[in-house]
Parts: C-alpha cells; sequence; structure tokens
C-alpha cells in the first residue's frame, strides 16, 4: 500500500538532505524552531530548478506566535500564496479566531487563493477547541489535508484521535500526523491511525534533517 512521507524542511540543508534521502515531497518554511515562517521566493525557485520531481508544499505564516491574525496579517498572506504558486505544488496555512475556533471567512479566502493548488489547514488545527467541528469546517472550505498531532505535544501521544479523525473523515480528507515523528515511530503511528500521509523534520534537533532518517522511514511506512 503506497504511502506518501512529506519531510519538513526549515533551510536549505534540509531540503537537500531530503532529496538524497529519496523523498517525493517537502513542506518548506524557514525558522522552524519557532513553529515556521514563509520562506523566500529565492528559495522556492531554486528548489524548482535544482529538484524539478520535488514537490513542493509552501508554508505561509506571516509571523511566529498564534494563528489568530488581523486584516494586515491575510492580505499578506493572501498575496503570498499569489506570489508562491508559480513554483509549488500545494500550499499550507490556515487561521484561527480569538475564541479558538476555525476563522472560517480568511480560510475561505486563503483556499481561493490558492487556485487549484491543494491546500493543507496547518497545525493551527491543534489550538482549535473544538476538532470534530474543525473538521468539518475545513472540509467544507475546499481543503485537501490536515496537518496534527492529535492535539497533543507529539503524534504518538496523539493516536487516539487522529485515529478518530482518519474515521470522521472517512476519505473526506486527508489526515497527516505530524509533531515529534521519528524513525521509531513513524510506523507505529500509521498502523494505529491508518493515515496514508505522515509529516516529519528527522533533524533530531540539530536543525538539519538527516538523509539517512529519510530513507530509513520511507523503506518501512509501505511494508
Amino acid at each position: 500500500m503506497k504511502r506518501t512521507l512529506e519531510v519538513c524542511t526549515g533551510n536549505m540543508a534540509s531540503v537537500i538532505a531530503a532529496a538524497e534521502g529519496g523523498a517525493e515531497r517537502i513542506e518548506l518554511c524557514t525558522a522552524l524552531a519557532l513553529g515556521g515562517v514563509t520562506p523566500t521566493i529565492g528559495m522556492m525557485k531554486w528548489i524548482r530548478q535544482q529538484y524539478p520531481e520535488l514537490k513542493i508544499q509552501v508554508l505561509i505564516r506571516s509571523r511566529e506566535g498564534d494563528f489568530v491574525y488581523n486584516k494586515a496579517d491575510i492580505e499578506a498572506m493572501l498575496e503570498d500564496i499569489r506570489l508562491s504558486l508559480p513554483y509549488c505544488d500545494g500550499i499550507v496555512c490556515g487561521a484561527l479566531t480569538a475564541d479558538g475556533d476555525i476563522d472560517v471567512e480568511a480560510l475561505k479566502l486563503m483556499v481561493k487563493a490558492s487556485g487549484d493548488k491543494p491546500f493543507t489547514f496547518h497545525r493551527a488545527f491543534d489550538r482549535c477547541r473544538e476538532p470534530e467541528k474543525a473538521l468539518e469546517q475545513i472540509i467544507a472550505a475546499g481543503c485537501a489535508r490536515i496537518l496534527t498531532s492529535g492535539h497533543e505535544p507529539s503524534a504518538e501521544k496523539g493516536i487516539p484521535l487522529l485515529r478518530k479523525l482518519v474515521e470522521q473523515a472517512a476519505g473526506r480528507i486527508i489526515i497527516m500526523p505530524g509533531g515529534g515523528v521519528t524513525t521509531k515511530n513513524a510506523r507505529l503511528i500509521i498502523d494505529q491511525t491508518g493515515c496514508m500521509e505522515i509529516h516529519g523534520s528527522f533533524s533530531a534537533g540539530s536543525g538539519v534533517t538527516s538523509a539517512d532518517d529519510v530513507k530509513y522511514v520511507l523503506s518501512t511506512i509501505d511494508e
């Protein structure tokens, strides 16, 4: 059964390592230690030129901190989405209200700005107060997947909710576990949640992805 590994890359060294490890898809950002923010157009162009077969999901996040955005934040991110489209294969973004609900209006604008590129709702999902309700709102907005640790510090700890979300989604959207995914637990998370995609940086605290770890996880997830 074919499953997909998405490697989270916060710098060019990690992109190169992910590609060398055989990754087919990356999430591209910068400042990963801060949770990740929007990468530069220069990074996107370079990757597209050097690795034309590598699928690039671009994180659009205007700043570190929470996911409650004002009008200026949203307008800036919409422009970043539009500027990124020629160099990426998908958009990763999201927004919440001050009450911890999905900012549905902002999300609809983001999905619309993404055109025909698949939209991933990022780990802002793990800060929403009602995950089951949020899942339905995200599906209704036209998103392709949700990146989530299952409302826990790590995806391994979040397995119970992740499994419930996969069941609730029932094929309408991809639930992609992420957060603390390693060579030691990637297969466990897949087996216990029923997910078809999984996400990790495989940097082991160094800030740079390990090509060997990527290669190893790829060798195990389809068994």
